[in-house]
């Protein structure tokens, strides 16, 4: 049985016209260690159908099931606390708070959730150090470089062991160097931790690394 079933997904937004129609019956099936690149051009739905999978936005139809549990149909709350222990977020913009140091950043999904313990501190510790940042761990993010924020990003996704991780054009803002490692880096991180790991991407490039490819076109996987 797959672990994370998008079914049927459609989004439409209202127009003064007609209902505008992003997504047109989407649907995906991945189980624990498998991942997806999601390809298309700009304003094709990629990053929509993104949000959707993840909570942070509603379909107008559809469904959404991760480890067998209908995500429309849970209470607002339980969906935030469900949310934050299963799913990780890696954007094209790191959103790190630049008040804190790489480490604080990294734990504020623990820190959502109530207080952080040893644990949770040693996890963090033990994530920065797998992405090359041992020796940035009290930094700002002033004081890191663009790929070093987004790899911050990264660990911070991975902290709570997410069963669904799910980039949106993780190396979109990055160069060619960078944008290869910080790739590497969530391919290896997923199989490590046997997550189901989605990506949208411009980059077909990045996409040639997943394990499977589909292009979102007209609303549509094809």
């Amino acid at each position: 049985m797959s672990d994370f079933i998008a079914r049927d997904l459609v989004k439409e937004f209202q127009t003064p016209t007609q209902p505008l129609r992003i997504l047109d019956g989407v649907s995906v099936e991945l189980k624990r260690g498998e991942n997806l690149a999601v390809i298309g051009p700009s304003g094709s739905g990629k990053s929509t159908f993104l949000h959707i999978a993840g909570t942070l936005d509603t379909a107008t139809s559809g469904s959404i099931e991760l480890t067998g549990n209908d995500l429309g149909q849970l209470a607002e709350k339980d969906l935030a606390s469900f949310r934050n222990e299963n799913i990780g977020f890696v954007f094209q913009e790191h959103h790190l708070l630049p008040q804190l140091s790489a480490l604080e950043n990294v734990l504020i999904p623990i820190v959502a959730q109530g207080t952080t313990d040893k644990a949770s501190v040693e996890r963090a510790r033990e994530l920065l150090d797998q992405v090359g940042l041992a020796d940035r761990m009290t930094h700002r993010p002033a004081a890191l470089s663009g790929g070093e924020r987004q790899r911050v990003a990264v660990a911070r996704a991975m902290v709570r062991e997410p069963i669904l991780l799910l980039a949106d054009e993780p190396t979109g803002s990055l160069d060619q160097t960078n944008a290869e490692k910080i790739g590497e880096l969530l391919l290896n991180l997923q199989e490590q931790n046997n997550t189901i790991l989605i990506s949208v991407t411009h980059s077909a490039k990045l996409a040639g690394l997943f394990q499977n490819q589909v292009k979102l076109e007209n609303g549509k996987f094809v």
